[in-house]
């Protein structure tokens, strides 16, 4: 991979996108780059959390391509949309959960990917947008589809209408980001929410994204039952019996096998 980066440690995968001369920029060549490095996290069951983030302290991804998306037919542009949101998609359904670590710019296809992930933590400097409307088009990614489900409708409306930017204060404000942090102190959060989130049960884990994620998309009550499938299957775990008996034993530090 060229533009993509991905490091594995203590069971977390940290995929870098790093191209920072174009502010990490989602050309084709680093969408695909993109989607080999979630693909190979999507195929291994020992990844219990995964980050995304951008190299340099400019830009997580100032957003697409322009240059490359300006001539594109109505073809082209619809087979282009299609590919970023089949990999923005990929990320969301992981069997992991995904924390976006956001440093710097992430507008339109960065601010779309950012909500792709389950967690946005944010550096200090993090500015967000989808600024789409005043290039002649709308959203492509995702953003009109994710944004009004994680802030108030109206709020995702303003932002998209007006195609204004947002600083990191106000994006914590309407609930877009987790967490603001110095930006020297971003990856190291970001890295001890992972290592809290990879101590626990994988299994348990894996389900309670899956049933958070169905909820959502469904009434409550196709949520609720989508939940007791999952808190079941969890009993046929040996990680459930190890976990229980733990706790009534007063052992502190687990160690879970995935199994």
């Amino acid at each position: 991979m060229t533009f993509v980066e991905i490091e594995k440690k203590d069971h977390i995968a940290t995929i870098t996108i790093n191209n920072p001369k174009a502010l990490n920029a989602l050309s084709t060549a680093v969408l695909a780059d993109l989607e080999q490095a979630v693909e190979l996290v999507k195929n291994d069951p020992d990844t219990y959390c995964a980050i995304i983030t951008g190299a340099g302290s400019k830009a997580f991804v100032a957003g697409a391509d322009i240059a490359e998306m300006k001539d594109k037919t109505v073809e082209e542009a619809a087979e282009y949309g299609a590919y970023g949101n089949k990999i923005f998609r990929m990320i969301e359904t992981l069997h992991c959960p995904v924390i976006a670590a956001v440093n710097g710019f992430a507008l339109g296809g960065g601010c779309e990917l950012a909500m792709s992930c389950d967690i946005r933590l944010a550096s200090e400097n993090a500015v967000f947008g989808q600024p789409e409307v005043g290039l002649g088009i709308t959203p492509g990614f995702g953003g009109t589809q994710r944004l009004a489900r994680l802030i108030p409708v109206g709020i995702a409306k303003e932002m998209i209408f007006t195609g204004r930017n947002i600083k990191v204060d106000r994006a914590y404000e309407i609930g877009l980001v987790n967490a603001v942090y110095p930006a020297d102190q971003l990856m190291e959060a970001a890295q001890k929410m992972a290592k809290g989130i990879a101590k626990n049960a994988p299994i348990a884990v894996e389900k309670a994204k899956k049933a958070i994620d169905a909820g959502l998309q469904g009434s409550i009550d196709d949520g609720i039952k989508e939940e007791v499938e999952d808190f079941s299957a969890c009993f046929a775990s040996e990680d459930q019996t190890y976990g229980m008996d733990c706790f009534l034993n007063k052992v502190k530090d687990k160690v879970f096998q995935n199994k």
